[in-house]
């Protein structure tokens, strides 16, 4: 009993913004693969460690339908609390600059008002997702309770690819030649998700085709 007390205090000291995202999964979400919003989002980091690195910016656009609405976008740059000076000539984000930087607890509350309960996509998704988790439980908070799809993993499904060609791992650039994406804006948060939204749209557009697909069918 003790402990129950305690969990129950513990869980209504978060934040509003919180509790507010993890009601959202208690609204009934459409059934129709055509009528769920999928948001598609990228992260620019620091480097490749969920431990170490940290999160430059967020960048989201959004499907209904199999429609990108570039008008329903996110975009959000944090302030550097670690700096890695070898990395900016990738993504070309400076500690200082012209660009406005929130802090980090800002940036996941947006975020998290940003895509409800709605399906997650992104390229190579569990690394985004993670280093996302990751900043959630720096700030006290657990992880992400969206669904969310591999535009990696859903390219080899689309295909049918054959054993070997099933084990490989796809790059976005590679993903991009396949599917003739144009790359605009490359290494932007904003820029990848758009690139991997136009991706996932090729790739839904190629399931559809070849036969009627469910959401269930979407995440086996």
């Amino acid at each position: 009993m003790i402990w129950n007390l305690f969990r129950h205090k513990k869980v209504d000291e978060h934040p509003q913004f919180w509790k507010e995202y993890l009601d959202s999964f208690n609204n009934e979400t459409p059934q129709s693969l055509k009528e769920h919003r999928f948001v598609v989002l990228d992260t620019e980091t620091t480097g490749f460690s969920m431990q170490e690195d940290r999160i430059l910016s967020i960048g989201c656009v959004t499907l209904i339908d199999n429609k990108i609405n570039v008008t329903d976008n996110f975009e959000v740059y944090l302030k550097q609390t670690v700096f890695k000076a070898d990395t900016v000539k990738i993504h070309g984000l400076l500690k200082g600059g012209k660009l406005i930087k929130i802090d980090e607890f800002e940036a996941i509350k947006q975020f998290l008002s940003y895509i409800k309960n709605d399906i997650l996509v992104a390229h190579h998704a569990h690394f985004d997702i993670g280093m996302i988790d990751k900043a959630l439980i720096r700030n006290g908070l657990g992880k992400l309770r969206n669904k969310s799809l591999d535009t990696g993993i859903l390219y080899k499904k689309s295909k049918h690819l054959i054993y070997q060609d099933h084990l490989k791992n796809y790059t976005l650039d590679e993903l991009c030649e396949e599917l003739k994406v144009e790359k605009t804006d490359r290494h932007t948060a904003i820029g990848d998700a758009l690139i991997t939204a136009i991706a996932f749209q090729k790739i839904l557009s190629r399931i559809f085709f070849k036969k009627k697909f469910s959401l269930k069918k979407l995440f086996k």
